[in-house]
């Protein structure tokens, strides 16, 4: 056997061997379940309470129910006490299990001493960090953002500090313990530059960086810590789109997220999401960030948003 003839064979055997890991690695994105399995009692033996930040709605309010349904007591945290009532009656009703509320307003200085005080003698396994706030639906450039300096302090404050101000109050309870889990809510925005929705797809960042760098910190502690990366997902934040392959209602990507819950320290959360998240990342950027493709985003989110009031204002004058 020639040079030639076993550089072949060798090339050949390393292409077979590289396709056989990615078709591996996909099978288990197709079945987390079997791949990234957790007993009935995983999340109660992490601790008896959960606690969930912008819990009010959304995908927040899914996480609070699904957690109670897994048999937790949830601390439910938002700055809407009539939403939070509700939900808490509707958590405790369905599922018996106990809700404490907290009304706080992350976007605010200083809310943390008195959270601090609120949460100090509870026995936390599990903490969702999901609040978050979008500067503008219609996406925009920078400079073009309404009330450009109130928006950079409320999207860092809500996006970024919570974050890591919620991890500095409850890791240590779950160090001491050797155990818990962490789930901060990133964007699937953050998975490559994002004009248009620049503040917050960089504020997304962090979240994916800072779960990451703690996930490495303290992976031996017994304590799982993963950025959850979601894209289509109908909430307020995105005006209620349709549901539909690509976006999920809340309550379907939590029950799909939490099946990722081992699978490393950041998930886009269902299958759709993460073959985007693939997609999103081999188109090329000049294509990307090309004119065109932004004005028509801009123009696309416009229409649907105009569309929208068309029959809100509609269904309001058939309502009368």
């Amino acid at each position: 056997m020639d040079l030639m003839e076993l550089f072949f064979i060798s090339l050949g055997t390393a292409v077979i061997v590289c396709y056989g890991v990615k078709l591996l690695l996909f099978s288990r994105i197709l079945f987390p379940k079997m791949w990234f399995p957790l007993s009935k009692s995983f999340f109660t033996s992490m601790g008896e309470w959960a606690v969930v930040t912008g819990a009010s709605e959304g995908i927040g309010r899914a996480y609070a129910f699904a957690l109670a349904e897994q048999g937790m007591n949830v601390v439910i945290m938002s700055r809407t006490k009539v939403a939070l009532d509700q939900v808490a009656k509707e958590i405790g009703d369905t599922t018996g299990q106990k809700v404490k509320v907290i009304i706080t307003d992350f976007i605010q200085e200083n809310v943390f001493s008195e959270i601090e005080d609120q949460l100090r003698d509870l026995n936390i396994g599990v903490l969702v960090n999901n609040v978050g706030v979008l500067p503008s639906y219609v996406p925009c450039k920078f400079l073009e953002s309404a009330e450009l300096d109130q928006t950079i302090t409320r999207v860092i404050n809500c996006n970024v500090k919570t974050v890591a101000k919620m991890c500095k109050i409850i890791l240590p309870g779950m160090e001491k313990r050797r155990k818990g889990v962490i789930l901060n809510i990133s964007s699937g925005a953050a998975s490559v530059p994002f004009p248009l929705y620049t503040l917050y797809a960089a504020s997304k960042v962090f979240v994916e960086r800072f779960s990451q760098g703690l996930q490495a910190e303290y992976k031996d502690k017994g304590i799982i810590i993963q950025a959850v990366a979601p894209f289509g997902v109908s909430t307020r934040m995105v005006d209620y789109q349709k549901t539909n392959m690509m976006t999920l209602s809340p309550e379907d990507f939590v029950k799909s997220s939490l099946q990722y819950l081992r699978a490393g320290d950041k998930t886009h959360g269902s299958v759709c999401h993460i073959l985007l998240g693939w997609l999103l990342q081999s188109i090329p950027s000049k294509v990307l960030y090309a004119e065109y493709v932004l004005h028509s985003l801009q123009d696309y989110v416009k229409k649907k948003a105009a569309q929208r009031a068309l029959n809100a204002t509609f269904e309001n004058h058939k309502n009368k």
